[in-house]
């Protein structure tokens, strides 16, 4: 499952942070980043999911 979350993270960004955190501030804040920008969004979807 962790390796479909990843791949899901990696694609689309608030799609892989939703997977595993649901949908909430979290998934809304990756959403706002991704659309400014993939590489934000990116670097905070692998952040949210691998890091803390």
């Amino acid at each position: 499952m962790a390796i479909l979350i990843l791949i899901a993270t990696i694609l689309l960004p608030p799609l892989g942070v939703a997977a595993k955190h649901g949908l909430g501030t979290t998934t809304l804040i990756n959403l706002v980043l991704t659309l400014l920008g993939f590489i934000p969004g990116l670097i905070h979807g692998l952040y949210v999911n691998y890091a803390r």
